[in-house]
């Protein structure tokens, strides 16, 4: 069993921010016959032995009624307004509480529609080969979501604040950090238009 744990992977679906520039949770949107945050979980959940933790935060009854599936754990973080770095931590602690033995973990975030299983297969793909401790999508000049991180940087994770995200650490370790191409990964929802331009 102790083994069967070490080879799991956790993933942990950022979905706690209130949408506030796009007025409705963007979660919940409409997308591909399901919703944003659906589609993200769809996608994560064909991954071979992964762990599925969903943060909410703004909106959790409503999402929660959404997901309705005991396959998934959800995380119900508090202090979402604090910023991003409450929400990480919170995934990778309830994470942790559960399957301490955890080697690896992926952060994603739920509007970023072109998000895929072959970008997460690439993730892990790139970590075995790679020896490297951070291996990041890399999308528009940038690296960012969904990003894996090794057990060695648990504890860096947990020590983020306020806005800060995961790209704070990836900018602090670039020498042990990968990057796999993630196309259209700079495509998120933030606004209105955001939504219009995906769907129409």
């Amino acid at each position: 069993m102790k083994d069967d744990i070490l080879n799991k992977t956790g993933i942990v679906i950022l979905a706690a921010g209130s949408s506030a520039r796009l007025g409705q949770p963007k979660q919940l949107l409409a997308y591909k016959n399901t919703t944003l945050l659906k589609n993200t979980i769809k996608e994560a959940s064909l991954i071979r032995n992964a762990i599925l933790i969903v943060v909410t935060g703004s909106n959790h009854a409503l999402i929660k009624e959404e997901i309705k599936t005991d396959e998934i754990k959800i995380s119900y973080n508090p202090d979402w307004e604090i910023g991003m770095s409450s929400s990480i931590a919170k995934g990778l602690s309830d994470l942790l509480l559960e399957y301490p033995q955890i080697e690896k973990c992926i952060f994603a975030v739920c509007d970023q529609p072109y998000v895929s299983n072959i970008i997460f297969e690439n993730l892990m793909d790139q970590y075995e080969k790679n020896n490297k401790g951070i291996i990041a999508s890399a999308y528009a000049g940038t690296l960012g979501t969904p990003v894996l991180f090794d057990k060695k940087y648990f504890k860096e994770l947990l020590a983020l604040k306020g806005q800060e995200g995961a790209k704070k650490i990836i900018n602090r370790f670039l020498e042990d950090t990968v990057s796999v191409p993630f196309e259209k990964g700079n495509i998120d929802i933030d606004t209105p238009e955001d939504y219009n331009n995906l769907i129409s």
